[in-house]
C-alpha cells in the first residue's frame, strides 16, 4: 500500500473511534493527480446524503481540493473542490447513518492510499478534542524530547 496523502490534522484535532475503507469516484485526471500526491484533505469531511431519484443514502468525501492533472488542458467546467462519491457497502452505510446522528461524532478523512491498484480513502469515526485535552498532548510531546536530549547528551 502506497500512502498518497495524510490528514495529520485530524488526528491532533479529533479523537478517532472507528476507521472505515471506502473507493472513491473519480474521473480520469483526477486518479493521474492524486497519483502523483496532489490532493489535499485539509478542511474535508464525509457526509450521508439521501439519493433526490431513489431515495437511498450515499456517502460523499466534501472539501477535499484535487487539482488538475494538467492544469493548460483541464475542462471548463471542472470543479476541483467538487463532492466525490464514496464506494460503501449497504450495511456500512446503514452504520455510519445511525452513528452519524449521534452528537457530537463527524466522519472526517485520515489518509488516502492505493490498494490493488485502486485509490482508496480511509475515513475515521470522530468525536472533537477539547482544547485542554490539546495542551496535554503539546505538553507530553514536549517532555518526551527533552528525555531524549537528557539521554543523549549522557
Amino acid at each position: 500500500m502506497g500512502i498518497l496523502a495524510e490528514n495529520k490534522k485530524a488526528y491532533f484535532d479529533y479523537e478517532i473511534l472507528e476507521k472505515f475503507e471506502a473507493g472513491i469516484s473519480l474521473i480520469g485526471q483526477e486518479v493521474k493527480s492524486i497519483k502523483l500526491g496532489r490532493i489535499n484533505l485539509k478542511g474535508a469531511y464525509v457526509v450521508v446524503k439521501y439519493s433526490t431519484k431513489t431515495q437511498k443514502p450515499e456517502v460523499f468525501l466534501i472539501g477535499a481540493h484535487i487539482p488538475p492533472y494538467q492544469p493548460k488542458n483541464t475542462p471548463s467546467d471542472y470543479d476541483p473542490q467538487r463532492s466525490r462519491k464514496l464506494l460503501l457497502r449497504r450495511k456500512e452505510i446503514d452504520y455510519l447513518i445511525g452513528k452519524s446522528k449521534q452528537r457530537g461524532l463527524t466522519m472526517i478523512p485520515l489518509r488516502v492510499y492505493t490498494k490493488k491498484g485502486k485509490i482508496k480513502l480511509e475515513f475515521g469515526l470522530a468525536k472533537g478534542k477539547k482544547k485542554k485535552d490539546k495542551r496535554e498532548i503539546l505538553k507530553k510531546r514536549e517532555i518526551e524530547r527533552e528525555i531524549k536530549r537528557t539521554l543523549q547528551q549522557q
